[in-house]
């Protein structure tokens, strides 16, 4: 009996050995296949940025021999060098000097940032991943920009959240942000000036939401900010005496879900945009996919990180600078991006300075830009614990800060060096790597102590699974090697208590370190350096670029457990180290100083080109004496779109009966001028802007407006789902104070053919948005009567207000080349829209009519785009709007789905094109809000569903 159950034993031990070495086999087998993908993705990415470089340089064929490569004399990529280029702020006299130039300039500033919870004072710093250093940042950028001369007024834009768990001062729509004295140069009191937190409601009133999950309501919050920005703009215009709006000479947006808001307000206004990112997308991509612990498709769902990418790129599209703390953002971030490529950047910069055409080409300008820190309250410590301490002995409790209590209680002997670490429990802070090089170095642990400070925390249970994850992996640690008092680990601190912390350090010889295993900039290395403290960092990332200019401690492998003792123990132990790290730091910090971050800020935001929104007057019109002829302006018009027909997945073109082909496209693009000739004589527009400035009162005094927007496949479907809306919504009896906007794809010559096909008039429309946005055009008055005049006015000023990076017939070779070079199959349009951006050209690709049609437009138009542009131009209020689209739709439609106009989804309409979205870079699904009372399904295209749907979202009432 016991032998048989022996040989069972063994039996079932093996088994289990066999399946332990097969999934040990297939891991390893998974783990290879994954790096060799990953290989074969860096390869092909290299080849085809190589291949888009020689494109680009044969398109720019005049390029000299010094442009050809990278010139040791050339500015770099990074920008200039922030001490090489201008001098150092270096005191009250040059101050002022320089204040000089900019005290009459009466700046507005807009800043955006917006996950977290973000206010001026006690910031909740390290409450969760949303909410870490670049509140702080951006926080005081605010405002030490509200104190520099010049500046009028600064806008910190983010988030209302009323939420039950966060405290009510995130619900505060307005908060001004205190200012300090120590940039108060010539410093100008007035209403409305200094720096403000302005809060925007989007998105669930009552929910505080992660950034991960922000994505589907940036339009609601776009929307809301181009509101505030255009009566703030004309309230400080009424201060200033100008007469005019004081438009922003900068929107600056930071990070992935703000850059996006920003990249839309910017080509709302039209004005310049910052761009300003750390732990980019595809740098986190890279990272988790090198780790292989998840698949991409699971890494996406869980950190919707394609979408976030996307983001960065259309922020890219539209930024004139964008702003890093340090050369390795550019060099290993940015650069990954299919929108920045430093080697070409350098090679069109060149071209700028010496007056050569781009041939349409734009990339950002890549900036180094320190943060600045406060450092008017510092005062660095200058005696020691042993010292002080008999002279405090009998009034322990009053002399010191609670929070030094707090600490101290946990060391057994608390006058030892103390080594700081400043970090919440995330995986890439690298604190475990930390506490096992404390825990296994015997003469650090005799000489110091530890102190980790990780945010703050009731219940371990209650914190994200990651976090809580690596606390209880130090507690554990901590319990292994037997660090009990040796170890501090407090659970509450204020953001107030944070510099006593520091000072805590200081006064015991201590030292800071920031172990993470990449470390984007390095805020809490130059707030330890200002009080006294020498560093120890990460070698990989912004600590670099700090040692490189304070000097101040030592470089460390993160990886290597051995290094990080051996990097600790020496400045510990070596007391004339410690004293010149201290000194070095001291004697720097001035180059991390506010002032002079904003100074350099200042000027590379003035040295933008500056726009702003810009329309001719009436009287300048009436002034005209020879206006532009109908045969100029239709040129002018389709020199700022592209349209290509296509075949999606290799089928039929239903008109001719064959394929198309980029023959088609290049004969077409070839007769273009005598096309375009023969349209105008069978299609009447005018370029005279005083029919579109009569339409604005058309416009104006419509009490709700009703834009169509249903991508259908057919102009006969179109025609159809059009009479439908405007039959439902004309059997209101308020419908005469009803306005209609058709938004399509089609131009404005297949819209002219839509009117006759469908039996309406011009002037059944109060404007058309035609060519997915790339053109307005409003019924002249006459088209009411059958006359010899023009039927359609054309808005030039939004031809001129979307011609930003425009890249005219270098755009038009670039497609050519490779709608020439299709096969049967038509490629994704986030194929289209990469081979563009890594050829520099700056534009938005949208598949149109199920896949069949490709429009290309500038990069600031869209169909969305266009409404905020009447919004500003006409005054059309957005929340009475009302847009129908379908379920689906061209690659634009998201855009409309979405904002603070009231949207209905016609079931059933364009049901083809759901093709089309399978092949993005992320499912719609990312970006597309639900649960959202201004957004109603209408099950069936009848008159009788569309009712009950205006009625649901109160449009058929008075």
């Amino acid at each position: 009996m016991s032998q048989a159950s022996a040989i069972r034993d063994s039996q079932e031990r093996n088994t289990r050995l066999e399946n332990m070495c097969w999934r040990i086999w297939n891991l390893t087998r998974k783990k290879k296949q994954l790096e060799g993908e990953e290989a074969q993705r860096v390869v092909k990415r290299h080849r085809e940025r190589e291949k888009a470089r020689r494109e680009v340089t044969v398109d720019m064929s005049d390029l000299s021999d010094g442009e050809k490569i990278d010139v040791v004399g050339d500015l770099s990529a990074h920008g200039d060098s922030v001490r090489g280029r201008m001098s150092r702020v270096s005191s009250v006299d040059t101050m002022a000097n320089w204040a000089n130039q900019y005290m009459e300039k009466k700046l507005y500033i807009v800043l955006i940032s917006l996950h977290g919870l973000i206010r001026g004072e006690n910031m909740e710093l390290g409450r969760d991943s949303d909410t870490g250093g670049q509140v702080k940042y951006v926080v005081e950028l605010a405002r030490a920009l509200g104190m520099m001369p010049g500046v009028y007024r600064v806008d910190l834009l983010t988030r209302q959240v009323s939420a039950p768990d966060v405290d009510w001062t995130y619900g505060e729509p307005t908060e001004m942000i205190n200012l300090t004295d120590s940039l108060d140069v010539m410093h100008e009191v007035r209403e409305s000036g200094g720096a403000y937190i302005i809060r925007i409601p989007f998105g669930q009133k009552d929910k505080y939401i992660p950034k991960e999950l922000l994505w589907p309501h940036i339009p609601e919050f776009v929307d809301g900010a181009l509101s505030h920005i255009v009566q703030m703009s004309k309230v400080l215009g009424e201060q200033t005496g100008s007469g005019q709006p004081l438009w922003p000479v900068v929107i600056h947006g930071h990070y992935a879900d703000a850059g996006e808001s920003a990249a839309l307000l910017s080509g709302a206004l039209n004005v310049p945009m910052v761009l300003t990112g750390h732990s980019l997308g595809r740098d986190k991509l890279e990272q988790l996919l090198k780790q292989g612990r998840q698949p991409k498709e699971e890494i996406n769902a869980t950190y919707k990180i394609m979408r976030r990418i996307e983001a960065e790129e259309l922020s890219l599209d539209v930024s004139e600078m964008i702003i890093t703390s340090t050369r390795q953002e550019i060099e290993e971030q940015w650069n990954l991006y299919d929108g920045f490529d430093p080697k070409l950047e350098r090679k069109l910069r060149a071209r700028i300075k010496r007056n050569v055409s781009c041939c349409g080409r734009f990339m950002p300008r890549a900036m180094v830009i320190p943060p600045g820190m406060e450092f008017h309250h510092i005062i660095p410590h200058e005696g020691d614990m042993d010292g002080e301490a008999e002279g405090n002995e009998h009034n322990v409790e009053s002399a010191d800060p609670p929070i030094w209590l707090e600490i101290m209680r946990f060391f057994t002997n608390p006058h030892k060096p103390m080594i700081l670490a400043l970090a919440r429990p995330d995986p890439k802070k690298n604190l475990i790597t930390l506490v096992k090089a404390f825990g296994e170095c015997r003469q650090l642990r005799e000489l110091a102590n530890l102190t980790l400070v990780m945010g703050n925390r009731d219940v371990i249970d209650e914190m994200s699974s990651t976090n809580s994850s690596v606390l209880v992996s130090i507690i554990k640690l901590i319990d292994k090697y037997d660090l009990y008092g040796q170890v501090a680990y407090p659970k509450h601190h204020k953001q107030s208590d944070v510099p006593e912390i520091y000072r805590l350090a200081a006064k015991s010889k201590g030292v800071f370190i920031n172990p993470a295993f990449i470390e984007p900039f390095g805020l809490t290395l130059i707030e330890a350096a200002a009080h006294g403290l020498p560093m120890v960092a990460t070698k990989n990332g912004g600590p670099v670029d700090i040692h490189r200019a304070l000097d101040n401690g030592l470089l460390v492998d993160p990886h290597d457990q051995h290094s990080v003792a051996d990097a600790l123990l020496k400045l510990v132990a070596d007391k004339q180290l410690w004293a010149r790290c201290r000194d070095n730091g001291l004697r720097n910090i001035h180059r991390f100083s506010w002032p002079e971050h904003c100074k350099t800020y200042l000027a590379r935001v003035m040295s933008c080109k500056q726009r702003q929104p810009r329309w001719k007057r009436n009287e300048d019109e009436c002034s005209d004496s020879e206006p532009d002829s109908p045969g100029d302006s239709l040129t002018d018009i389709k020199d700022l779109s592209l349209s290509l027909k296509l075949s999606l997945d290799g089928e039929k073109n239903e008109k001719s009966g064959t394929s198309v082909t980029a023959l088609d496209f290049v004969e077409n693009a070839s007769k273009k001028k005598s096309q375009l000739d023969n349209m105008v004589s069978t299609l009447p527009i005018s370029r005279s802007m005083e029919k579109a400035e009569q339409s604005k009162f058309q416009l104006s005094r419509r009490r709700k407006l009703i834009v169509i927007a249903a991508d259908c496949d057919t102009p006969a479907a179109l025609a159809d789902v059009t009479k439908t809306i405007i039959e439902s919504v004309k059997k209101d009896k308020s419908a005469s104070s009803f306005g209609f906007i058709l938004s399509t794809a089609l131009t404005i010559t297949e819209v002219q053919s839509f009117l006759e096909l469908s039996k309406f008039k011009p002037h059944d429309f109060d404007a058309y948005i035609c060519n997915s946005g790339g053109e307005v055009y409003y019924p002249c008055l006459n088209s009411e009567e059958k006359s010899p005049g023009p039927s359609f006015s054309v808005d030039s000023d939004y031809q001129s207000h979307i011609d930003y990076r425009w890249g005219g017939e270098d755009l038009r070779k670039t497609i050519i080349r490779w709608a020439d070079n299709l096969n049967d199959k038509v490629p994704p349009v986030k194929e289209v829209r990469r081979l563009l951006r890594i050829q520099a050209l700056r534009c938005h690709a949208i598949y149109c009519q199920s896949g069949s049609m490709l429009n290309v437009v500038p990069v600031l138009a869209s169909r969305s785009q266009a409404l905020r542009y009447m919004f500003i131009r006409w005054g059309i209020n957005l929340s009475n709007l009302v847009v129908f689209a379908g379920e689906s739709g061209d690659t634009d439609y998201e855009l409309l789905v979405g904002g603070v106009h009231k949207t209905v989804v016609l079931k059933g309409i364009c049901s083809d094109a759901s093709k089309v979205h399978s092949n993005r870079n992320y499912p719609l699904e990312h970006v597309l809000p639900t649960m959202n009372s201004n957004i109603v399904e209408c099950g069936n295209c009848s008159q009788e569903d569309i009712s009950i749907a205006l009625n649901s979202l109160g449009f058929s009432k008075e």
